[in-house]
């Protein structure tokens, strides 16, 4: 008889693994591990001594990995709503930027905690952030129990972290040696977007990646706006331009990627570089539509993310998965653009592999973290059921989650938090929102 901690019977699990959809399913965990992932056969659970047996028939749940959000600015909960339905050079430079300059670390922390509270009551596990005072952000992730891939981001321009540019690569830097071993935190290097950063310091942050050996992260190719700047400034595209510079790589996970010519699809295929693909964010800020079916048969490795709530306006991955599925579709007047199931493995085992977080998490595998959620499908809008890709994509939201575990711990049980007090969250973020309605002018919230 095996000793688990938590043992999952008699219902679907969707593995996104090389076993499939098992149904019924089983599956074990121990030490935060997936220890056992099997079909069921009534009886299975008498080979185990479990200190918690969970039968998915009884509450008709769907068992399946956790979802990565591949790119999101976490603290810009703070901003939910300050500034819609503009340009983003206006809204970034009118309106973000601005309020940014009075940022402190304690905002970030709380705005941190915000996101990670709907992330998890979301059923996302993972998550990829740029933003500032990252100290904080992952100190809030790690707190949560979430897992977060993160760095502060970088440009040329004074930061209201670190001070003059040249102090943002020695903080990246500590960033890195301070959580080197974490088990759920990772730091990357994340150059905000080639308009915002010179060609040296472009330079210097991939060769810091590369000494560290962490992710290099950056905004590239997301608007017309950029594309023209880059031109005008160096004389290429901005994919050609970072080629030129040495940034190209399997280290590199390009965020947005929406302006891409065939040929730099396939450079990006080539030099093995992933994509983090932000369909909601991209249609709000009318950023345009990423050529993803593109992508995918090159072998780009894609993920999906939110990106801020400030552009989104919410972290929700099963809403995410829906735009993204949709958008190909009345794109390319295709409606075989993008199945159910390739956006499925987009939120989940692609997801991870894009962050290079692929042998860790993202589907449910023997060997793997524990990192899944439980979806209610006794509901009138989710059944019956014939495909769960289907439901997933189509049909479901971030509300269907009952459970959230990351690494075998429980973050949400039964729709409660565990880690976290969001009354607490809640009150700080409200006091954080009143300063910040101070720092809008008259003229800017006449404009919104």
């Amino acid at each position: 008889m095996r000793q688990v901690d938590t043992l999952f019977i008699n219902g679907p699990v969707l593995t996104q693994g090389p076993a499939g959809l098992l149904d019924p399913g089983l599956l074990a965990v121990r030490g935060g591990r997936i220890v056992t992932v099997a079909p069921y056969a009534p009886g299975d659970e008498a080979g185990f001594a479990a200190n918690e047996t969970i039968d998915l028939s009884r509450r008709r749940h769907l068992l399946m990995p956790g979802l990565v959000n591949a790119h999101t600015h976490a603290a810009m909960t703070l901003f939910r709503g300050l500034a819609d339905d503009l340009p983003l050079m206006e809204w970034l430079t009118r309106y973000i930027f601005p309020v940014e300059r009075n940022l402190t670390a304690e905002w970030v922390f709380w705005g941190t905690q915000l996101a990670c509270l709907e992330m998890i009551a979301g059923g996302t596990t993972t998550f990829c952030d740029m933003y500032l005072f990252e100290q904080a952000a992952a100190e809030a992730a790690e707190q949560a129990g979430l897992r977060a891939l993160v760095g502060e981001v970088l440009y040329d321009f004074p930061s209201p972290n670190y001070g003059p540019p040249e102090a943002g690569l020695r903080y990246s830097r500590d960033l890195i040696a301070r959580w080197r071993g974490h088990d759920r935190i990772r730091i990357a290097v994340e150059p905000h977007a080639p308009y915002t950063c010179s060609p040296d310091l472009l330079r210097q942050c991939a060769r810091l990646a590369e000494e560290s050996e962490v992710p290099l992260i950056i905004h590239l190719a997301e608007t017309g706006h950029e594309e023209a700047t880059i031109r005008e400034r160096h004389g290429l595209s901005p994919v050609r331009h970072l080629e030129r510079l040495g940034l190209l790589s399997s280290r590199l996970i390009a965020d947005h990627a929406v302006h891409l010519a065939d040929d730099e699809i396939d450079l990006l295929a080539a030099r093995g570089v992933a994509v983090a693909h932000n369909p909601e964010s991209n249609m709000k800020l009318a950023s345009g539509t990423a050529p993803l079916p593109a992508l995918l048969r090159a072998g780009v490795r894609v993920g999906i993310g939110t990106d801020g709530c400030a552009s989104n306006n919410n972290l929700d991955m099963f809403q995410e998965m829906d735009s993204a599925a949709k958008l190909q579709k009345v794109t390319r007047l295709d409606p075989t653009a993008l199945p159910a199931t390739t956006v499925v493995r987009l939120a989940t085992a692609m997801g991870a592999e894009a962050l290079g977080l692929g042998t860790l998490t993202g589907s449910l595998e023997q060997g793997k973290a524990a990192d899944l959620i439980l979806v209610d499908f006794d509901q009138p809008h989710l059944t019956p059921v014939y495909d769960y890709a289907s439901h997933l994509v189509y049909a479901a939201r971030g509300a269907d989650v009952t459970d959230t575990m990351v690494a075998g711990r429980w973050l949400l049980r039964d729709r409660a938090f565990t880690t976290l007090d969001p009354e607490r969250v809640l009150d700080q973020v409200r006091r954080i929102s009143r300063r910040i309605s101070e720092l809008v002018t008259p003229a800017q919230n006449a404009s919104t």
